[in-house]
């Protein structure tokens, strides 16, 4: 057992939700249908959502932006409007929006199946004094 949520951790083990990066797509793509903005923005914007700790890796951020523009899911435009340097200005796509639909339709599929996961785990461990067991 790695101990993640006690603070140990080896690095073999994948149940820390290192895996979240893949979910920055989904969460870029929502955010820019709601408003579009540059990637200092969204990366504050996604620090709200409340689905990371702390700010996502502004790297990760970037090269996921870079990637769905190549795909014509997002477009950007240099941004000279207000004070200090131009900034990349983000925005989604038809595309995108429809990319965006995908997503939830695979996320929905997910939460079942983690639900279910959890379900059969709750059942089994229920009344064992873990941290895990507890949520935490």
């Amino acid at each position: 057992m790695c101990g993640y949520e006690r603070g140990g951790h080896h690095s073999r083990c994948d149940c820390r939700g290192a895996r979240m990066e893949g979910f920055l797509q989904p969460c870029l793509l929502l955010l820019l249908y709601e408003k579009s903005t540059h990637g200092y923005e969204l990366m504050e914007s996604m620090n709200r959502l409340g689905l990371w700790e702390g700010v996502p890796d502004a790297g990760a951020v970037y090269r996921h932006l870079r990637r769905l523009e190549e795909e014509g899911l997002v477009r950007s435009h240099w941004s000279t409007s207000g004070p200090g340097p131009a900034r990349r200005r983000y925005e989604i796509t038809p595309e995108g929006v429809d990319y965006l639909h995908d997503w939830a339709v695979t996320i929905r599929r997910n939460k079942a199946a983690l639900e279910t996961f959890l379900a059969r785990y709750e059942k089994l461990f229920s009344g064992h004094d873990t941290d895990a067991a507890k949520g935490y």
